[in-house]
């Protein structure tokens, strides 16, 4: 070999993109390139005679001599090690190492190549989050199938809010959630979950109108809203989270979830809040619809009580607990008089407020248990469980007298009055009747009170 190559080859060592050493079996440097000179912050000839340990910080030193150092002595080499090297500047360098045994008829040495694992580590980071943000998204997906699932077999209101809070505690890791949803008055009710401030202080109040998601720490509300900062650390949380629920524009209610440490509310959780909060309004309307429809199906559009239908199918269920129970059942049938000469003289907007005003007035002569109905277009019943002949006649009386009060509508003072028909059925004595036959009883007991002059109760001759 010319001295030229022999130049070449040292120059090529130095200049390595590694670190390249020989250490004697005990550790001690007898040899480097200036490239790891370079990472350790020394010159080359300082380096001989040095240990390499001596450039490793703590944890890494104790592996080295631990692990690393047997692994070589054992098996003549050791592979893709990660260490962390000390500039002389105090300054940390990742690095990876191979070590090998090389054994000559004069010295044993140990070689180690040393790479900059820098870029290494920043890959493997960026992997770990891929890799955590797709099994992120992997269990947003199941969480919403989940969901799903649940609000697809909900069939009330409630239950769509039991599914919700379930989700939102198991998504958000959130000890405490609460669905409110807003009443009649405008009033957010508590419907699902627990509300840890309740009593304490209002969590939403002054964000109860928001439309976006909200999240808020208690170092967020000190200034703002120093009483729900003092509520939260009271009750040993600190932030909470606000997802609107709103469907086709309407405001439905808010979920809140409580944390008891601080949060990171990043992307992935406002995005999972948003799709479980649409979810949830989206199932809330549904189940309003189907209410809704099963209400319209079952109850008189003009007066909102129960249509014939309803009627019937209260009176067969009536019929049934009567006999069981072997209690009397009574049917109060009522039909308002000369209805039509109403709609004639006042027009057909008066007769349907007469309608409607007497709907309620029915409801509020009957007792709380007693069932009410639209049977035709100005016919109304009551069916009365656990009532004989006396007990329905004092309602039917009620109910007459409270029929007979002047209608007030568009300025007009409209006089009615109503011929009621009582029917019977006493499990005591008689056979059980259909729904239809003792509707025809008590309606043939209204034509007697309207054939005696109207305004008046007959009953049903017994044995007819």
């Amino acid at each position: 070999m010319t001295s030229t190559d022999a130049s070449d080859i040292e120059r090529r060592y130095h200049r390595s993109p590694c670190g390249l050493l020989a250490t004697t079996p005990a550790g001690v440097i007898v040899e480097a390139n200036e490239t790891f000179a370079v990472w350790a912050g020394r010159p080359v000839d300082d380096l001989i005679g040095m240990r390499f340990t001596s450039f490793l910080d703590p944890s890494s030193r104790i592996f080295y001599e631990t692990r690393h150092a047997q692994v070589v002595h054992l098996e003549g080499r050791a592979t893709e090690v990660a260490l962390s090297m000390r500039h002389a500047d105090g300054t940390s360098l990742p690095v990876l190492i191979n070590s090998v045994v090389d054994r000559t008829p004069r010295s044993t040495v140990i070689r180690t190549a040393v790479f900059n694992a820098t870029g290494r580590i920043a890959y493997e980071r960026d992997l770990l989050r891929a890799r955590r943000k797709a099994e992120s998204s992997e269990a947003r997906v199941r969480i919403l199938q989940d969901v799903s699932g649940a609000f697809g077999v909900s069939a009330n209101v409630q239950e769509v809010a039991d599914s919700f809070v379930k989700a939102a505690r198991e998504a958000f890791v959130a000890p405490e959630a609460s669905v409110l949803l807003f009443d009649d008055a405008g009033d957010l009710q508590l419907v699902a979950g627990t509300n840890p401030l309740w009593g304490v202080v209002d969590p939403i109040e002054s964000l109860r109108h928001t439309m976006e998601e909200v999240v808020l720490s208690v170092d967020d509300v000190q200034t703002s809203l120093p009483q729900l900062a003092q509520g939260l650390r009271a009750a040993r949380y600190e932030a909470l989270s606000i997802t609107p629920l709103i469907g086709e524009g309407e405001r439905l209610g808010v979920l809140v979830c409580f944390f008891g440490r601080a949060r990171d509310f990043d992307d992935d959780f406002l995005d999972l809040q948003r799709a479980l909060g649409r979810q949830a309004s989206q199932t809330l309307v549904r189940v309003r619809l189907q209410r809704k429809l099963e209400h319209l199906a079952l109850h008189d559009p003009l007066t909102d009580i129960p249509n014939r239908q309803f009627v019937e199918q209260c009176l067969s269920d009536a019929i049934r607990d009567a006999g069981d129970a072997g209690h009397p059942l009574a049917i109060v049938f009522l039909d308002v008089d000369e209805f039509k000469s109403v709609n004639d003289t006042y027009g057909h907007a008066a007769g349907d407020a007469v309608l409607r005003t007497l709907a309620q007035r029915l409801r509020g002569a009957v007792r709380v248990d007693d069932i009410v109905g639209r049977i035709g277009g100005d016919e109304f019943v009551a069916i009365c469980a656990n009532a004989d002949a006396e007990g329905a006649w004092t309602i039917a009386e009620r109910i007459r007298k409270h029929s007979g009060e002047p209608v007030t509508t568009h300025a007009l003072s409209v006089e009615v009055s109503v011929s009621v028909g009582l029917a019977i059925y006493d499990p005591a004595v008689d056979d059980p009747p259909t729904p239809d036959q003792l509707l025809r009883r008590a309606d043939g007991a209204m034509y007697v009170s309207k054939e005696a002059g109207k305004d008046r109760i007959s009953l049903e001759p017994r044995g007819d």
